[in-house]
Formats: structure tokens, sequence, C-alpha cells
């Protein structure tokens, strides 16, 4: 039954990778309120069971399992596969390389290649700016050299080059969106950041708002911007979530193309800006504390998104820094619930 309602609706089964993690778990909610048929794979490294809504069946396992996934793969006849799961901090990288080629990318090879052995033909896979390193300028086009200065940046790019490779020798396509800052939560407070010690700036934010922490530090004020703080351009979760069901929509109406596109809106906000916000939104002081800038952070980082729009009928609904500070504020307040339960 689950394969004919699929097929009429022209909505195939889609196995989420890291679906039980912080993007991940949009994406199901995403796919689960326009009605696709979804499962969940993640070994719950970083992710939480409770993120997997109920009803969407959840393997607790890991993408390099080759025998866990045929079986799911023929469990639920998986045609698409949307791969979040992986390690994403950049200092961690640099301290162990190792952990992130493993991590990013020989489990990225083995998901792939199980993929390929069952017949998937649809594949869509999280990327990041990072693969563009320290650009010359900004915003930055796909086109823009990709010079990773960090072994999550290069592990992620060397996974969109075996993408590429497979589907120029296999049937199957693949959509690489490029991340900018990714911020929020959902709007009705299903998911949200979760990861105790995120670096992620409007998280931190929030939880020094919230007195979870006693400060924020501001790492560089002598930066070539307006305010000399690092410019970067977040994306409201959900709305990065929906560009990825738009993705996939294309990559079935057209088997034979492959996309790559950057997701972000196409503007920036300095660290300042964002913790203005924070103090805006939360009526509220947050202490900064200046400190020297960090290696390898670019004054700016704005995506280039004309392609994105241009290829996806793509509308962002949350692309305002308030609300994107509001809802993760909420998700904060909801999570003390989520744990003292």
């Amino acid at each position: 039954m689950l394969a004919v309602t699929a097929i009429m609706t022209n909505k195939c089964p889609v196995l989420v990778t890291g679906g039980a993690g912080y993007i991940g778990s949009h994406a199901v909610l995403a796919l689960v309120d326009q009605g696709w048929p979804v499962a969940v794979i993640d070994n719950l490294t970083t992710g939480f069971r409770w993120a997997v809504p109920e009803g969407v069946p959840l393997y607790e396992g890991d993408i390099e399992d080759a025998a866990l996934l045929a079986q799911i793969f023929a469990e639920q006849g998986t045609q698409a596969v949307m791969h979040f799961a992986g390690s994403i901090i950049v200092p961690e990288s640099v301290e162990n390389p190792l952990k992130y080629y493993h991590n990013n990318t020989a489990k990225s090879r083995a998901l792939i290649a199980a993929a390929v052995a069952a017949g998937v033909p649809h594949f869509i896979f999280s990327s990041t700016a990072a693969t563009y390193g320290i650009p010359d300028k900004s915003p930055v086009s796909e086109d823009s050299p990709k010079l990773p200065i960090n072994p999550y940046g290069m592990s992620k790019l060397m996974t969109e080059t075996m993408l590429a490779d497979v589907a120029a020798a296999h049937p199957i396509n693949y959509c690489t969106l490029r991340y900018f800052n990714v911020a929020g939560a959902d709007p009705r407070a299903r998911a949200g950041q979760s990861t105790a010690g995120a670096t992620h700036l409007i998280k931190v934010a929030v939880e020094a708002a919230l007195g979870k922490r006693s400060q924020v530090e501001v790492f560089g004020t002598d930066y070539t911007t307006p305010d000399g703080t690092g410019v970067r351009d977040y994306i409201h979760v959900s709305d990065l979530a929906a560009a990825h069901v738009l993705a996939l929509e294309a990559l079935i109406a057209d088997p034979a193309e492959s996309l790559t596109m950057n997701a972000g809106y196409g503007r920036g906000f300095s660290v300042l800006e964002v913790l203005d916000a924070v103090d805006r939104v939360t009526n509220l002081t947050i202490e900064r504390r200046l400190s020297p800038r960090r290696a390898g952070d670019p004054d700016a980082l704005i995506s280039d998104n004309a392609r994105i729009k241009a290829t996806l009928p793509w509308v962002p609904k949350y692309a305002d820094l308030d609300t994107i500070v509001a809802h993760a504020l909420q998700w904060e307040r909801r999570l003390w619930e989520i744990r003292d339960n």
C-alpha cells in the first residue's frame, strides 16, 4: 500500500541520515508535513531519539553498516536519500582530521555505495560554505574557487566530488546544498538545536539570555566590516529544510539532472547585529566579551543565492533575523521542559 501511495502522489520513500540531529530532524518534519514516506537512520551520537516524530521508523545504527542499509532500503522501498549524518565542528576537524575524513568522507562513500547497490535513484547531500575557504569576494557564487582551509570543509568537498563521479557512472542524480549559517528552530517548537556545548552564535546567545551562559564571546573586532565584527549569512533551519524537499522534487522531475546550489538568504549580519537582535527579542542585555579573532575566519561570508532561486520555487518564510532569534529562544525554553521530563 505504501508503494502505491508513493507512486500515486509522486512522493517516494525517503531515508534521512542523521535525522535525529538538528538539521536532519527539521528535514524529517518538512517531509512528514507534506506526506512523504520517511525513515531515519542515526547512531544517536549527537542526535536524540525524541527528535524523530512519532510514526517515523528510526533505525539506530551507522551509515557505514552496509548490511543495515541494505535492510532499510529493502524494507522501506527507499528511492531517495537525504544525507545529514556527519561531524560539523571546524576547530575539532583541525585537531582531529582523521575523525572528519572518516565520519564525513569514508562513511559517505559507504552510504553512496549502498545506495548505488540498491538502485536508489536520488541523493541529496548536506554540504557547506566551508568548501569555499576564505573567498576573495562576497557574496560567494557556486562557481567561486573551492579552497577549503580546514578538514571539515575538505571532507565535504571530497564527498561532493564522489557524488559527481558516481552520478556520471551510475543511474543516480544528486543535489548538493552548500549551507551558510543555519540557525533558528521549528516555528511550532517541535525541533531545534539541542546539542550541549553547541558553537552556533544564535544558539549561544539565546543560552546566555536565559542564564545558561554568563556571556557571549565575540571573536574579532577588527574585520573590514561596518562594525568590525564578522558578517555571516544566517538561514532559518525550516527554510533550509523546505529547500531540501523542493530539491528532491526537482531531482525526481528530471532524473538526468544533478544540482549544486548555495543555501542562504544572500545578505549578512555581523556578530554584534545578531547580539543586538537577541537583546531586542528578549528585552535583556547580553554581556559581551571581546576576544581576538580566530585563525581562518573570513571577514564576511554571504551567499549568492541566485541559482537556488532560479532553479527551485523556493520562497523563504522566515528570512528575518528577529524571527530566527525568536524561534531559537522559544526552542531553548522548550528544551528545558524536554530535559526536565
